[in-house]
């Protein structure tokens, strides 16, 4: 499942009239990145979360037959959370892997699935060094991987080197029908938290770089990177 329906207000000067996921790296749209690496990981088949300007995603993807995609369309912003819980009648596999579209972090996902299968996981995240970044909660983690909680962006600055959040999620298949928020509602600030908490949250840590286009700057750093 792929999370494609946010607005891009920030990045909106510089690609126009277009969804996020859409935005060109040289000469593709972001999200085919993203889904590139789903198929080479034989993942093939693909939950869109989509919403403003969807459309325009749903025009571009049907147009594809590499893997079968399916819509799940948002009349109204219903957060990250809201989105996933919106999906979940389009679910098949246990547990689903959950990405965001608008950051690519690279992830062997049968090593991931490993993992999260070992640790008996509600939710297992990716994690990787923030590179530095201080505008983003970083993630705290024990010895066998549990995450215990997450830090707001100043803890960024206690001299530790952080992780961060790299928007990539296994999730038991189950999970999202048990979530009792008001839309919209966040997976980062409602929903991971609570399985923190209750000990079933663990954290996955892997050497590469989280790349994302949610600003001007970083889109073109990220046309250098990719």
């Amino acid at each position: 499942m792929v999370l494609a329906g946010g607005f891009g207000t920030r990045l909106r000067k510089v690609i126009g009239h277009r969804p996020k996921p859409l935005a060109i790296i040289h000469g593709r749209p972001f999200l085919d990145l993203l889904i590139d690496d789903l198929i080479v990981q034989k993942i093939t088949r693909i939950i869109l979360c989509v919403g403003y300007l969807r459309q325009q995603i749903i025009a571009y993807y049907r147009t594809r037959s590499d893997a079968e995609f399916l819509f799940s369309e948002e009349a109204v912003p219903l957060g990250t959370g809201g989105a996933v819980k919106a999906a979940a009648r389009l679910i098949r596999t246990d547990p689903v892997l959950i990405l965001n579209g608008d950051s690519l972090c690279r992830v062997r996902f049968s090593e991931f699935l490993a993992f999260h299968e070992a640790k008996l996981a509600d939710v297992s995240m990716v994690l990787a060094d923030s590179g530095g970044r201080t505008d983003g909660g970083a993630v705290e983690v024990a010895e066998d991987g549990r995450i215990l909680q997450f830090l707001e962006k100043s803890a960024a600055t206690t001299g530790r080197t952080p992780l961060i959040n790299a928007g990539i999620y296994l999730m038991r298949r189950s999970l999202p029908l048990t979530w009792e928020f008001g839309t919209p509602f966040s997976l980062e600030q409602d929903v991971f938290p609570r399985a923190a908490i209750d000990g079933k949250c663990y954290g996955f840590r892997v050497n590469s770089e989280v790349i994302d286009i949610g600003t001007p700057d970083r889109y073109l750093e990220a046309q250098h990177k990719l």
